[in-house]
This record gives structure tokens, sequence and C-alpha cells, in this order.
């Protein structure tokens, strides 16, 4: 069995939108903007599971809680993207490029910004875990094979003891971390929910077009069918009648 460490006092540490499972497990899932069988996926194997719907407090929470358990080396991403947030994206970046000026190098989300995490903190975070990417995927079943995957490939507790770091919420309660500094990102995440909802209305629009275009497809296919069917006959009804005449 593979080397464990404790994990820190009160773990998991920051509390958000998730489930938590075995502390001695090397995998956290994180479902992105989906909402899965969190606590089936907990029951099957993982330490934490949850969504991650901010590219700022929501991934400083996830980053937290792992940190803080040297259990966790992978994390695995599965679920839809979040639309204008790109969090999983920004997972990706962080991991592999950090934090420049309090910006996630290469996020391309709307607000990618840090507050609560140090240097100290993110080169933990890069150092102790390995990404691994199935975005996109919501079979419970694929997740829960991949986790038992990882799981076979336990390397054992990162070998050093939990870091604790404290994740404070934004005023109210918010999720976007940088609106306290700065108020201006508020009403960028105000634009960006007004874009996501836009979009949200595009795509429902396009499905409705679509359905009506398929369905208008399919009575065409019906009628020449139809058709068909009555010619064959009338060609059958017509042979008939001239074998009895000859």
């Amino acid at each position: 069995m593979a080397d464990k460490k404790p994990a820190a006092s009160g773990w998991p540490i920051a509390q958000g939108d998730f489930h938590s499972g075995d502390v001695n497990s090397p995998v956290a899932v994180v479902t992105m903007g989906s909402h899965l069988d969190e606590k089936g996926l907990c029951d099957a194997g993982a330490a934490l599971c949850g969504s991650c719907k901010t590219e700022n407090l929501g991934l400083e929470k996830v980053v937290a809680n792992v940190i803080s358990n040297p259990n966790i080396r992978f994390i695995l991403l599965v679920g839809t993207e979040v639309k204008g947030h790109l969090s999983g994206q920004t997972f990706i970046a962080l991991h592999k490029g950090g934090v420049k000026d309090g910006r996630v190098v290469g996020a391309e989300g709307a607000i990618p910004f840090i507050e609560n995490l140090n240097e100290a903190a993110i080169k933990r975070f890069q150092e102790q875990v390995e990404f691994v990417n199935i975005m996109e995927s919501e079979d419970v079943g694929a997740i829960k094979a991949k986790i038992d995957e990882l799981k076979a490939r336990d390397p054992g507790a990162f070998g050093a003891d939990p870091m604790v770091v404290e994740v404070k919420e934004a005023a109210g309660g918010g999720e976007v971390a940088a609106s306290a500094a700065n108020p201006q990102f508020l009403e960028i995440e105000k634009r960006l929910d007004k874009i996501e909802k836009q979009i949200e209305f595009v795509d429902a629009e396009v499905a409705q077009r679509v359905g009506r275009k398929i369905g208008r497809d399919i009575g065409i296919l019906y009628g020449l069918v139809a058709g068909l069917t009555v010619f064959i006959m009338l060609l059958i009804w017509l042979a008939k009648i001239y074998q009895n005449v000859a």
C-alpha cells in the first residue's frame, strides 16, 4: 500500500459546492459546470468531488483543499466547461504557467485573477498533482473507471506536510474574490452573465430550428415513401389486369 499522510485538521478546509470522501484517496474530481453524482463518485473512491464554476475564488478553494491533503496526487477534470469563465482551461493554465501580476498565465477566462494563493501555494499545487483531463464527459461509469485507474497508479503521499491557506470570500460572500479589490470586476461579471444567457438563448433557438427542419424533412420523406408505395401498388394492379387480359 502507498504511504499516506494525515490531511490538515478539519479537512476539507475550504467549503464549497462539493462532497468529500476517502481522505487517503489520491484522486480529486472536478465536475466543472456539471452537477453529477458527486457523492457517488466519492463513494467510488474520490477524496473530493464537486463543481467549479469560477476561474478565481472557485478555483482557489479547490487548490486550497488539494494542497492541505498531501494524499491527493491527481485532479480529474470532467463535465462541461463553464462558458465565459472557462474554469477548466484556467486550472490547466495555472498548473502549467502559474500566476503573473495576479493573473493566471495563459488563462482565457473573463476574470482569472488570483487573490488568496501565494507563490509557494501555487508551486506546491504544481508539484503535488497531475492533471487528467476528460472534460465534456458526463458518463459516471467512465469517470468511476478512471478513478479506479488513477488509484492503481497511486504514488503515495506528497513528500511534504499539508499546506494551509485561507481563502477569503469577497464582500457579501460573492464568488468573485477579485471584485473586492476592483469594483470593475463586478461589472465584468454582470456582462459575462448576460452574454452566457444570450448564448443559451441562441443555443435553444438553433435547437428549435433544427428540430423544425428535421420534422419537415421527415414529413417530406414520409410523403415520398407513401407516394412510391401507391405507385408500386398501381403497377402491380395493372400487371394483374394485363395477365388476365392476356
